[in-house]
């Protein structure tokens, strides 16, 4: 090979780096170009925001881009011109003031205003007419057996409060679907659920939210207090439900909101203040459950100067509200125990005393009673209990759903290599553990997280631990959990112990 032979390889060689340097640069631009594209798309989801009113593009009108992404609506930027034009104020003289008539007033620094309106504060654009599908298909809407069905996998019991959710959610977004379609208008399906305290009430509704793919929004009504007063509004609860929904408006009215703690705001017996987050909070809501064009806050839970403001319609909104009503049980014995009277066949006082589901014999009149004015019971026609749990749900509870307490367990020390197995009678000591704290079952992680921690601490420490098994023995400190090492066999649900210390 000849010098020349050399030098036409060499800048073969050369002008194929050269290339694929091209090329690579190339890749690059087009990568830069799409990010830039996808971060222009995300923000022009959004309206554009009026500076001075804070009114959002589609009730302002077209906005005025200046500088630093600050935009003014048509009204507001007309408005300071007349202003600075009108008699007493001239464009000179505020020109004049920078240039050192005025001391310590200066111009505004238009950079220092970049940015100020973040998106969690501007509503989402929406989409034409023409294009857009029906936010609810009454072909896709599951039939209330395959809801039912779906609520079975995470949810232990509670079979005739998941059978009423199901068709009343069912209706709720067959009614959405249908529309006004004749002269007949169907009702709204709102629910008033009652049960004692970890039931699971919000459970059902986080685990409903999440197989139809709606919005949800959960508060607390003991925040809520009477417009003017510190605490919550009421519309705040549809703010919430706006900020779940990416302030798509046009989802969010077609969401679901749960009110939980209903009962805290029962009318105030023998008290001569007065009742801004009782009997006073439920009058607001009325127009809420009912349905009303409400003004709330985007992106904030209260009213400012400084927060835009929207317009929601809460009349395809379904609401449900929970509470665990505690003395309500005195109630509806008074009103049971009042058949009562003296010969052989009266019924005894105490008859009720140790029933842990008389809350299914609550009636309208019962809950009235206990401080629920009678136009907001009127506004939640669907009213049902949840049962109190017994030993059995709770083992069924830790074993059986999708996300159990015991496969969450499982899955933390199967990322060590290690199974860990319960007996059944741990599991029923651990149930047993429970049912007396009487707070159902959010005592059985407290319980479990108790017991296990030890285990967690020290199974890290061994490589060769294979299986741990919880036993009864353990739960009642008689003895320790067995652990086998690995390769041992495992006999059903027994693990042949070879290390049995007291650690």
């Amino acid at each position: 090979m000849n010098n020349n032979d050399y030098r036409e390889v060499t800048d073969e060689e050369e002008t194929g780096s050269n290339r694929g340097t091209v090329v690579e640069e190339e890749k690059k631009e087009v990568a830069a170009a799409e990010v830039a594209g996808e971060q222009e798309d995300k923000e022009n989801e959004y309206e554009d925001i009026c500076y001075i009113c804070r009114r959002p593009e589609h009730v302002a009108g077209k906005m005025i881009k200046i500088p630093n992404n600050i935009s003014i609506c048509q009204d507001c930027m007309q408005k300071t011109f007349d202003s600075m034009n009108g008699p007493g104020f001239s464009m000179d003289d505020m020109f004049s003031m920078n240039m050192g008539k005025m001391p310590n007033i200066s111009m505004i620094n238009l950079s220092d205003l970049q940015g100020f309106v973040p998106n969690n504060q501007k509503l989402k654009k929406k989409k034409p007419k023409e294009k857009k599908e029906p936010v609810i298909d009454i072909h896709k809407i599951p039939a209330p057996h395959k809801i039912k069905a779906s609520l079975d996998e995470y949810v232990v019991g509670q079979e005739h409060a998941k059978k009423v959710m199901s068709v009343a959610v069912y209706n709720h977004y067959k009614r959405i679907a249908s529309g006004q379609q004749d002269d007949v208008e169907i009702e709204k399906s709102n629910m008033l659920m009652i049960g004692p305290t970890g039931c699971g009430k919000t459970y059902l509704v986080k685990t409903l939210a999440k197989l139809l793919d709606v919005p949800l929004a959960i508060t607390d009504a003991t925040s809520l207090t009477e417009a003017g007063y510190i605490g919550d509004d009421i519309e705040s609860v549809v703010s919430k439900l706006l900020a779940a929904a990416d302030n798509d408006v046009e989802r969010a009215e077609h969401g679901i909101i749960f009110i939980d703690e209903i009962d805290k705001i029962a009318k105030k017996r023998n008290t001569n203040q007065r009742d801004v987050s009782g009997e006073s909070v439920q009058q607001g809501m009325l127009k809420l459950l009912e349905g009303a064009e409400v003004e709330v806050p985007v992106g904030a839970s209260s009213k400012n100067a400084m927060v835009p403001m929207t317009m929601v319609n809460t009349k395809d909104i379904l609401f449900i509200c929970g509470g665990a009503f505690p003395d309500l049980e005195e109630i509806i014995k008074e009103r049971l125990n009042k058949q009562a009277s003296i010969g052989f066949k009266a019924e005894l006082k105490d008859k009720y005393d140790k029933d842990e589901n008389i809350l299914q014999k609550v009636t309208v009149e019962d809950v009235r009673k206990f401080g629920m004015i009678p136009e907001f019971l009127g506004r939640l026609p669907i009213m049902f209990t949840l049962d109190a749990l017994t030993e059995d749900m709770l083992v069924r509870i830790l074993k059986e759903p999708k996300n159990a307490i015991i496969k969450q367990y499982q899955k933390l020390l199967a990322m060590d290599e290690v199974n860990l197995i319960f007996d059944d009678d741990a599991l029923a000591a651990i149930a047993a553990k429970a049912k007396e704290k009487k707070v159902g079952a959010r005592a059985l992680r407290a319980i479990i997280e108790e017991y296990m921690l030890d285990i967690m601490y020290e199974i890290p420490k061994d490589d060769n631990i294979g299986t741990v098994t919880i036993t009864k023995d353990y739960l009642e400190n008689k003895g320790a959990p067995l652990i086998a090492m690995r390769g041992c066999p495992v006999i059903g649900e027994t693990v042949r112990p070879q290390v049995a210390s007291g650690e």
